[in-house]
């Protein structure tokens, strides 16, 4: 872990104490609805609400009410009312967006409500996002972009639309750095002291170099891991530079969940390894073995390895699973090593469902595949074991057997599991797996690739509304908490980043520039 000097711990709790005092002031103070939203906002965006989750909360039930009441301000004024309606998750009517066409600031924030949605019938917000879009690009092109708004803050938005695909700590950086160039902008008639402005920036540049140092930390520390468990001696893995799942893994996870976050990232390691070995290298007797060994687990002495490839594997997954499985066993109070050695025999037998296929030049299904497909991406391992190390207990151990947890994991599987098809299609299908490319050519009434992959989106993005609905929803009876239901939400988002382009997140240049800005880059301040 990172720690403070004892100077450094004074100066932050005083800041954090100066915005405090700000944001009681605001309930009783400041009557503008907009001020208290957007200083809400402004928090969220530079990274640092999660030191007044409280007192957000009690601004949040304020706007609530004040909408519920169809407060003139709230209903009226277009930018309160969409910023309002994408934090609360609520409906706003169409009659807010007269006279506020050449406000840009307006237009995005109205842009970006339009992205939250958890019903199929939602027409009035399809509407806005198009003609928002639509808007929002036409004043790119013709240099209109109002002054209070970043030209690049409208192109990042309309590449990484907001509640799909944004980054959390890339955006905190981005935004960090804007507003210590330009201040943070607020309407003139609205209330934000210039001293408090400071404080929320000095508070955030803290926060975002505390961050920045323990991600540093914990990548030095899973290098040794990956050549502990020798996974740098596979010849056949593919893998990226661990700069970039770090990157993936700081807007997966919060900060200061450094265990969860370090066995995503080693899942997202050893799954990769076990795919690549059924996918790649791995000849059939290679693949019944890692599944006996699974199946055996702590038995496996009694199976034996027929190549070093296997042992390899299967050291690497069975230890660290092990190890993990000990600091969950200490948030959990109770054991759930079995439940992740069965993800993981779970997983390999639907890998090797698709290998059989593949062998066999067998063409499955779309009732066939997907159950396959879904367990077969691999999320099994990754998701549930991270969940474990988050702090909420999930008890009784029926939660993660019960339906709620059921529905998210199969709605982050199924969205997973089609970008990556939609993405993978040209390379797995020149490559003759006939699995993966079958997909895009089995649906019903599709003629082309290209109308498949419309269907495909049109599913796509009736997981994700279902999925949100199910994060968002107290109180739905299964017994997941909203941190954990974050989570599969926060894989998705991921998930659209990652397949955003056939070759991935635009490319790997990008995708390493990305992630030097959020673990190695210092702040532009």
């Amino acid at each position: 872990m990172v720690y403070l000097n004892d100077g450094e711990v004074r100066e932050k709790t005083d800041r954090i104490n100066t915005v405090r005092e700000t944001l009681r002031l605001s309930m009783s103070e400041v009557s503008k609805t907009y001020s208290k939203l957007f200083l809400v906002d402004t928090l969220e965006k530079v990274g640092i609400s999660r030191h007044f989750s409280r007192e957000i909360t009690r601004i949040l039930d304020m706007a609530y009410k004040l909408w519920l009441q169809k407060d003139e301000e709230m209903i009226m004024d277009m930018e309160t009312c969409a910023m309002a309606f994408r934090i609360l998750q609520s409906r706003f009517p169409d009659s807010v967006v007269q006279g506020s066409l050449n406000d840009t600031k307006a237009i995005l924030e109205l842009y970006k409500a339009s992205k939250v949605r958890i019903f199929d019938d939602e027409w009035t917000l399809d509407k806005i996002d198009s003609w928002t879009t639509e808007l929002l690009r036409q004043q790119l092109c013709s240099n209109k972009i109002s002054t209070s708004v970043m030209p690049q803050e409208v192109e990042c938005a309309l590449q990484l639309p907001f509640y799909s695909s944004v980054l959390e700590p890339l955006e905190h950086k981005r935004n960090i750095e804007q507003f210590s160039t330009n201040g943070i902008q607020m309407r003139k008639s609205a209330f934000l002291p210039h001293h408090i402005a400071e404080d929320i920036i000095a508070l955030a540049v803290a926060e975002f170099h505390s961050a920045q140092s323990l991600y540093r930390q914990e990548l030095q520390y899973v290098d040794r891991w990956v050549k502990e468990v020798r996974l740098d001696q596979l010849k056949f893995l593919r893998i990226l530079p661990l700069d970039v799942f770090f990157f993936l893994a700081s807007s997966v996870l919060p900060r200061e969940l450094s265990d969860a976050r370090i066995a995503w990232i080693q899942n997202c390691l050893l799954t990769t390894a076990v795919d690549d070995l059924f996918d790649v290298a791995g000849s059939s007797e290679e693949l019944q073995n890692l599944i006996a060994l699974f199946e055996k687990w702590d038995a496996h002495n009694e199976i034996g390895f027929c190549s070093e490839d296997v042992e390899t594997v299967f050291y690497a997954v069975y230890n660290t699973s092990n190890k993990i499985g000990e600091r969950a066993a200490e948030v959990q109070n109770r054991s759930v090593i079995s439940h992740i050695a069965q993800l993981w025999l779970d997983t390999a037998r639907a890998m090797m469902k698709e290998a059989e296929w593949s062998r066999e030049g067998h063409v499955p299904s779309m009732e066939e595949y997907m159950p396959v497909a879904e367990v077969s991406f691999a999320l099994g391992p990754i998701v549930p074991t991270s969940l474990y190390l988050m702090g909420p207990e999930l008890l009784p151990e029926e939660v993660v057997r019960g339906p709620e947890y059921g529905g998210l994991m199969r709605l982050t599987n199924v969205c997973c599991r089609l970008l990556n098809d939609m993405a993978s299609y040209g390379r797995e299908s020149g490559d003759g797996k006939i699995a993966n490319s079958v997909l895009l050519l089995h649906l019903h009434s599709a003629s082309s690739v290209d109308m498949a992959k419309e269907e495909i989106r049109r599913t796509v993005e009736a997981s994700k509304r279902e999925l949100l609905r199910l994060v968002i929803t107290a109180g739905g009876g299964g017994g997941v908490p909203r941190p954990c239901k974050d989570l599969f939400w926060n894989m998705c988002k991921v998930a659209n980043l990652t397949y955003l382009q056939a070759n991935g997140y635009c490319s790997l240049e990008e995708m390493l520039g990305a992630a030097s800005a959020v673990v190695h880059d210092p702040l532009n301040v």
